[in-house]
């Protein structure tokens, strides 16, 4: 008897971790060594990569790019009553890092091209309580740290890149996470190089370096005891436990032997979407990301914003029905509860309310096959017609 032909819907999720290498190699590697905690092999190996490849003065593994950034607000000296400059359109924890040190973040509305925060309003937000500035390179474009930086020394302010999307971008030759005084990166599933949950803290003025190894070693100076400059440790400044295991560090050194074959996978996958999307950006139905000529992009995600937040919703369940789980981004951190609370408002920032209810984020992961990104090109574009 004849078996039914049965046409099953495909299924291509939003993210997909894949196995670049000897990620598996190395776990093993760290556990047959004896040593899975905090700082072991490959938690230096990785530093020095870092280091070496991007140029930081210091980088030192966290848990996650929320841990290097609360590390950063340390570092700063925040206080209750300090204010701290940053885009809406974020993540919480990039507010959070703040926040949970009494800080009052002052959001700044996008600029509607990178979606990166607009440098040209940041000075009039600027008062006498101000401690530091926090650009977030979307979707590893980077901001316009020239003026930035130039803000920054005008009115002596700390900056903190939060390039937790941005890991291998590039501005005007320079890596982001390196201009800044601090930076902070993301190693989570999602991004380009993962370890599951991770980040990284760049320290690129040494001042900050022996403190910044206290406050990662729980308030203590463990770091100077074993490499022999005291003879015992103790407690002396606030910290936490910011270290990762080197099994994470592991998993993650091996995604830095493959960091260019990872650029280059996801550069291709970019770029097809955009040459075979390019059309609805022609026929006024959707807007294509913006890549500035003088930004090295990783390629880190690709995203449409389409002509209304009802179209958008509509194409995102089409997209869903058809097997593809394609994701909306930042809800703005000025319209949340605790932001409302913080006395803003909806309407307070135009630009970013108005792009993050429009913007469909679509599958970007190492292994997306092409045969999965034509499926779900021709998916998309008749779902965008059909929503208009």
């Amino acid at each position: 008897m004849a078996k039914k032909n049965v046409n099953k819907k495909i299924r291509i999720p939003f993210n997909k971790p894949a196995i670049m290498g000897r990620e598996l190699f190395y776990i093993s590697s760290a556990v047959s060594g004896g040593q899975i905690s905090g700082d072991g092999k490959f938690s230096k190996r990785c530093h020095s990569f870092i280091e070496k490849r991007f140029g930081a003065k210091k980088a030192l593994l966290t848990t996650s790019c929320t841990s290097a950034l609360e590390m950063a607000a340390l570092l700063c000296g925040v206080s209750a009553g300090d204010e701290v400059i940053m885009p809406s359109f974020t993540f919480v924890s990039t507010a959070n890092a703040f926040y949970a040190r009494g800080v009052k973040p002052v959001f700044v509305d996008i600029r509607p091209d990178t979606l990166n925060i607009d440098e040209k309003k940041i000075e009039r937000a600027i008062t006498r309580r101000t401690k530091a500035i926090v650009p977030v390179h979307y979707a590893g474009v980077g901001c316009e740290m020239d003026t930035i930086m130039a803000l920054a020394g005008k009115y002596k302010l700390y900056v903190v890149e939060d390039a937790a999307q941005a890991v291998d971008a590039k501005y005007k030759g320079r890596y982001l996470g390196t201009i800044g005084d601090l930076g902070a990166f993301s190693f989570h599933e999602t991004k380009n190089c993962i370890c599951g949950e991770g980040g990284a803290l760049l320290i690129n003025k040494e001042r900050f370096i022996e403190r910044a190894e206290i406050i990662r070693e729980k308030g203590t100076n463990r770091a100077k005891f074993f490499r022999g400059e005291v003879d015992k440790y103790t407690w002396v400044d606030v910290g936490s436990s910011f270290l990762p295991s080197d099994i994470l560090a592991a998993y993650l050194y091996a995604q830095f032997e493959k960091i260019n074959d990872i650029r280059l996978k996801r550069k291709r996958i970019f770029e097809y979407y955009y040459a075979n999307l390019k059309a609805l950006q022609k026929e006024g139905l959707a807007s294509l990301p913006f890549i500035p000529g003088y930004c090295r992009a990783n390629y880190h995600m690709f995203y449409l914003i389409l002509a209304s937040g009802r179209q958008r919703d509509e194409v995102m369940r089409r997209l869903k029905d058809a097997g593809i789980y394609a994701i909306f981004h930042y809800v703005p951190l000025h319209t949340s509860k605790v932001g409302r609370s913080l006395g803003y408002k909806a309407g307070d920032f135009p630009v970013t309310e108005k792009i993050s209810s429009r913007l469909l984020r679509l599958p970007f992961y190492n292994n997306l096959s092409r045969s999965q990104q034509g499926y779900i090109i021709d998916v998309l574009k008749s779902s965008v017609r059909a929503a208009m």
